[in-house]
Order: structure tokens, then C-alpha cells, then sequence
């Protein structure tokens, strides 16, 4: 995960994501970076265009996070159900 962080910064700051400059920003994070990882990110990484990546996710984060909430309400909806049949069944036996 260290790697792709990595990348973002690199993206950020206008440097091309390289195994040289992914090694440079880990290594000066303290982490010791495995180069097999950081082959295997620049390749995937290789015509990528980030920007649309990270618009893209932009977009669909505040999505889920409206499914995540209609789930919790659920949740609590069936929570209230269970707890009010537990109380009646405590009622009559």
C-alpha cells in the first residue's frame, strides 16, 4: 500500500512514477521498498491516466458512503425489531 502512496505523491508533485523515484520517497519514509512491487506498480500504472483515476474515485466515494448509511439504517431498524420481540417474548414466557 506504502507504494501506491508513494505514486500519489509522485503524481502530485509532477515527478513520473519510476522504480528510481518510487525507491527515493520510500526510502525516505524509512521503508525499506521491495523493487519486484514497485516493477509490478509502474507497469500497471504504465498509460494510466491518475488524474481521471482520482476523479473517478472521487465521484464514487460519497456514493458509497449514501449506500453505507441506508445500510446502517437498516441495521438499527432490525436491531429495534429484535430487542422489542425479545422484551414481549420476556413478557409471556
Amino acid at each position: 500500500m506504502e507504494e501506491v502512496y508513494a505514486s500519489l505523491v509522485l503524481h502530485a508533485s509532477g515527478k513520473p512514477v519510476t522504480v528510481e523515484n518510487l525507491t527515493k520517497v520510500l526510502q525516505s519514509a524509512g521503508i525499506t521498498p521491495d523493487e519486484g512491487k514497485l516493477k509490478a506498480l509502474v507497469a500497471a500504472l504504465e498509460g494510466v491516466n491518475i488524474d481521471q483515476l482520482l476523479e473517478q474515485a472521487s465521484i464514487a466515494a460519497p456514493a458509497a458512503k449514501v449506500e453505507e448509511k441506508k445500510e446502517e439504517k437498516k441495521e438499527d431498524e432490525g436491531k429495534k425489531a429484535e430487542e422489542a420481540s425479545a422484551g414481549l417474548s420476556a413478557l409471556f414466557g
